[in-house]
């Protein structure tokens, strides 16, 4: 997964344990995308300040994915949400074609990807 995206997708999910001005620079860093030199200007501190608090950031959003692996299980989720629609999918081609078995076949894993997804 690229290191943006995940940056967002921790950040979405551990930001409010963040100190609020860590918070702050991360979200005009990831989501404004907003360079060192445009934040240390809005926020009255030199780039350096920015980058180190970035970096500091980022290691606390790493180790708490590390403990807890929220996002981690969010893109394993997501994965078996989207096979399991490509499948119903397909299961609404064949039944419009009559081939019940094989959408049978796809019903049932279909229902075991969703269980999975439930049980977690």
């Amino acid at each position: 997964m690229d290191k943006k995206i995940r940056m967002v997708l921790m950040l979405d999910f551990y930001g409010q344990l963040l100190t609020e001005r860590q918070d702050e620079i991360l979200q005009m860093y990831y989501n404004h995308d907003l360079s060192l030199g445009e934040i240390a200007q809005n926020l009255g501190i030199t780039r350096q300040g920015v980058y180190d608090n970035i970096k500091r950031s980022e290691k606390v959003l790493y180790n708490m994915e590390e403990k807890l692996g929220l996002v981690s299980r969010f893109m394993e989720q997501k994965l078996k949400i989207t096979k399991a629609l490509e499948l119903v999918g397909e299961i609404e081609e064949e039944i419009k074609d009559c081939d019940l078995e094989v959408a049978y076949n796809k019903v049932k894993t279909v229902k075991n990807i969703l269980i999975e997804v439930a049980d977690h």
